[in-house]
């Protein structure tokens, strides 16, 4: 079989991309800090260029990086320092409650369980030993029951450190050198694709700005929204839930079930000797019942979904295939980088569709 010069570029491409991606693949445990500074890096160079130019010069971009760097590390160190109040106040109230709570709960349930043909039990006097075992010590020896009884080995804390000291590291030099990298990566383009190849990262250097700046706003909002709305119905941990559950929004789906678990957790330990768990009930389902339906049907859709255009089963699809293959991280850049292909796919539907394989069929 005969293949035109076309056919063979278009092999070539294909045989290059499916390479690539078994690269990828197989790299990954090593290429994911990278991919995550290189994520970063095209998130806050635009940062770092508007100081360069306010500094007219004056500033070196060194400085510049440092802070903007600096800065960055410090949002998420305070973002991570809000689960912090969380265990503080709910350690000793779990020490005090559950153990009430499900003496209850195994009255609820042994009968409907019984009236089925299941005899079924809580072993509560085991589950209260096992509380008061471990939660009636301190937050530092709390943390390191939880590290020894997970085996967390050597290898992987290892893994953990050296990922939190490199992503910075890379971070730093991807900033420096951004237009350098992203010159090198264009001059290995053949000169006569570079203009497709120009006009691509153009759109979808368009689109990831749009995503990036629409998920910004989504969490901000969400954020101001789920604290006030913890807080009218009186929840004293109202503030670092709602900024949590605001901010971890940027995780699809899994920002938003951490967050409602937080908040079930600590108003069934702060409401359900004063008024039930009824309302601990209400107030999930008002606060975030209402939050998932703002978000899903005005928030997204508005600010980030018609931007991108991605199908919800595409959504789903994308964090289960990134997830899968890079782990948390693969969740964190699944949509980012969908975006991506989804530019991707247009023009090669386009390009498909205006072929003469096409039109002739």
């Amino acid at each position: 079989m005969q293949f035109t010069s076309p056919q063979k570029k278009a092999l070539a491409w294909a045989a290059l991309l499916i390479g690539g991606v078994l690269l990828l693949w197989l790299l990954a445990p090593v290429l994911t800090p990278f991919v995550v500074a290189a994520i970063l890096a095209y998130a806050l160079t635009p940062v770092v260029d508007w100081l360069d130019d306010l500094g007219q010069g004056r500033l070196p971009r060194v400085v510049a990086v440092v802070l903007v760097e600096l800065v960055f590390l410090a949002m998420l160190l305070s973002i991570a320092l809000l689960i912090v109040p969380i265990l503080v106040k709910q350690l000793p109230q779990l020490r005090e409650q559950v153990p009430p709570l499900l003496d209850q709960l195994n009255i609820f349930l042994a009968p409907k369980l019984a009236a089925l043909g299941l005899q079924v039990s809580l072993d509560v006097a085991g589950i209260r030993a096992f509380l008061m075992e471990h939660l009636s010590a301190n937050l530092e020896d709390s943390v390191g029951q939880l590290l020894a009884s997970a085996k967390l080995g050597g290898s992987v804390a290892l893994s953990i450190l050296g990922n939190g000291v490199l992503i910075p590291v890379a971070l730093f030099y991807f900033l420096m050198d951004w237009r350098r990298f992203i010159s090198m990566l264009l001059a290995l383009v053949p000169p006569g694709t570079r203009g497709v190849v120009s006009n691509f990262t153009d759109e979808a250097d368009g689109v990831l700005g749009q995503y990036f700046r629409g998920q910004l706003l989504v969490m901000l909002v969400l954020a101001v929204y789920y604290s006030v709305g913890l807080a009218l119905f009186g929840l004293d941990l109202a503030l670092p839930i709602g900024v949590f559950t605001g901010l971890a929004i940027a995780i699809p789906y899994v920002g938003f079930g951490l967050g409602l678990i937080l908040a079930l957790l600590a108003g069934f330990l702060e409401f359900s000797a004063q008024s039930g768990h009824v309302s601990v009930l209400v107030m999930v389902a008002v606060v975030y019942g209402l939050g998932q339906l703002v978000e899903s049907f005005f928030l997204t859709p508005r600010l980030v979904g018609e931007r991108i255009g991605l199908h919800p089963l595409a959504v789903i699809f994308a964090l289960l295939a990134f997830g899968h293959s890079f782990g948390f991280v693969g969740v964190l850049i699944a949509l980012p980088v969908s975006a991506v292909l989804l530019v991707a796919i247009r023009r090669a539907r386009d390009t498909y569709m205006n072929s003469a394989l096409y039109r002739e069929s």
